[in-house]
């Protein structure tokens, strides 16, 4: 079962069919099979109960015509009635909700996936013991008419209009009642075939909703106009009692069927609507259960689906951004991205592990891996930190910049002030050692590749910088070097951590560079390699 809208994130819903009286989603199979046929025979009975007692009120004090109250009809009165509506109780609840549920005993197994014979027999659930309610009620009709037509034929009309507004009462009535009984039901129904719908709609419902509240009052309340003018022998007091009787019952029936179609149409808003609430704190694992047959199925459905596509969405991004840093990642949703880039200030940090050669040949692949990995969890966190993008691994060494895609007010003092924290960090570890460069300057930042493959890049004399400035940070115990006119850019409370060393000229480059030292124990360089290259460069 998902995850439902009605509860706490992670937990089952107490009304996740969008009632307290259907069960919470991890109540028993056997419990809830109990749940559903009390739910299904004791609302049934009552209507039915109803729908008798409207009778007796229609035929004996309502409808014009002779009295059905004569010694003539005691027995019908007293016991061929009583018995009809027993055994059409009896016939009806034993036909309709336990036969009905036997074939649907499917239900109870929650790992079991219906059949699509399965799936029709529940969607058509409610049709069908409505149809046993209208025979049943037929049936009644049909006897009744016959004995009180046969002991007096003037009884014939007042017979038939009363049990037949009845009989229709109790049948719109009953077609609700299943509908709402059956929700878990319909609900494993629409899980297993999302698209099968076989409800009459919030139309439908609306129209029944009609039917019993104004259409059946109305249409009694006309025959009778119709009767008393046809028959001097209707008094005017007794066409009163008949038109208040019937407005009465409009606005009493119509007021409660009203409420039960529109509960039943608020229920999916309702749980729709407190999973939308969800989806906006982030809880993107919030799900509705479908469980109506009708358009507000499909609401529910289509917010699964919306969700769904959130998730993926999600799930893309996160890990599009793993792969090319979030910063990346919110730059290339936000808009189309091009091949080509743009000139603009940055900061680059090169670092690169020293001694991987040696580490390569001496140790097992798995703990090689394992100590890129603690090297790499320790850079990418800094990096991030301090506002950064891990541009590229590439094998043991990777870059960073600061400044580009997202800004950053003071992207040289940021990319200086990471690279201390990061040869913190390194130092901490005891068995980590890496040479680290920064350089800030003018660089192209942009898109390089194909139309159907590319990566952010930067380009530029700053990166080249870095790069040169880790190969050198190899030969000085600080394993850390950047640039005069890095530190000239950077903010007063970076600089004040560094301190301005000799004048060298990088590899590859025409003009001497001033090389800048954080303050460690000053700019000592190791006289065995003062005037070569570390053996690992990258």
């Amino acid at each position: 079962m998902v995850i439902h809208s009605d509860g706490p994130k992670g937990t089952a819903s107490s009304a996740p069919w969008g009632s307290p009286l259907l069960g919470p989603v991890e109540e028993k199979s056997s419990i809830r099979r109990v749940r559903v046929q009390l739910l299904l025979t004791l609302p049934l009975l009552v209507a039915n109960l109803i729908g008798i007692t409207m009778i007796v009120v229609l035929a004996g004090f309502v409808l014009p015509g002779p009295t059905v109250f004569t010694r003539q009809l005691l027995l019908i009165n007293a016991v061929f009635t009583p018995l009809c509506a027993v055994a059409a109780l009896a016939i009806g609840t034993v036909w309709g909700t336990v036969a009905g549920l036997r074939t649907m005993r499917w239900a109870t197994d929650p790992d079991h996936i219906p059949t699509p014979p399965e799936q029709r027999v529940a969607v058509s659930a409610p049709r069908w013991m409505v149809l046993q309610q209208a025979v049943l009620w037929t049936l009644a009709l049909v006897t009744l008419t016959i004995a009180y037509g046969v002991a007096d034929p003037a009884l014939i009309p007042k017979v038939v209009l009363s049990i037949g507004a009845a009989g229709i009462v109790v049948c719109a009535n009953s077609y609700l009642i299943v509908e709402f009984a059956l929700r878990p039901v319909t609900a494993r129904v629409l899980q297993a075939d999302p698209n099968r719908r076989r409800g009459i709609g919030v139309f439908g419902r609306t129209m029944l909703s009609w039917l019993v509240g104004v259409g059946v009052p109305v249409a009694l309340s006309m025959t009778v106009a119709v009767w008393a003018l046809a028959d001097p022998a209707v008094s005017k007091a007794r066409l009163a009692v008949c038109m208040l009787s019937l407005g009465g019952s409009a606005l009493l029936f119509g007021m409660l069927l009203m409420a039960q179609v529109v509960a039943a149409t608020v229920a999916p808003i309702k749980g729709v609507r407190q999973a939308l609430r969800r989806v906006e704190d982030g809880e993107l694992d919030t799900e509705v259960t479908l469980y109506d047959g009708t358009e507000l199925g499909d609401l529910q459905s289509g917010f699964n689906r919306m969700v769904h596509g959130l998730r993926e969405r999600a799930m893309i991004e996160d890990l599009f951004g793993k792969h090319v840093g979030h910063d990346v990642a919110i730059a290339a949703i936000a808009s189309q991205p091009v091949l080509g880039g743009t000139e603009t200030e940055a900061a680059a940090l090169f670092i690169d592990i020293i001694g991987s050669t040696t580490m390569a040949a001496t140790l097992p692949a798995p703990e090689i891996v394992g100590i890129l990995n603690r090297f790499f969890d320790i850079v990418v966190d800094e990096v991030e930190r301090h506002g950064g993008l891990l541009n590229k691994f590439e094998g043991d060494a990777a870059l960073a910049v600061f400044g580009t895609p997202a800004p950053l007010e003071d992207l040289a003092g940021s990319a200086l002030s990471c690279g201390r924290a990061i040869q913190r960090r390194l130092r901490e570890a005891s068995d980590l050692n890496a040479g680290i460069g920064v350089a800030a300057g003018r660089v192209v930042a942009g898109n390089v590749g194909t139309h159907n493959r590319y990566e952010f890049t930067v380009i530029g004399d700053a990166v080249n910088e870095a790069a040169r400035l880790c190969e050198l940070s190899k030969n000085y115990e600080e394993r850390l070097l950047s640039s005069a006119t890095t530190l000239a850019a950077a903010a007063d409370t970076e600089s004040a951590h560094w301190t301005l060393g000799e004048t060298v000229t990088l590899r590859g480059r025409l003009k001497p560079t001033r090389l800048a030292l954080p303050r460690l124990s000053g700019p000592t360089l190791n006289p065995a390699t003062s005037n070569s290259k570390a053996s690992e460069t990258h």
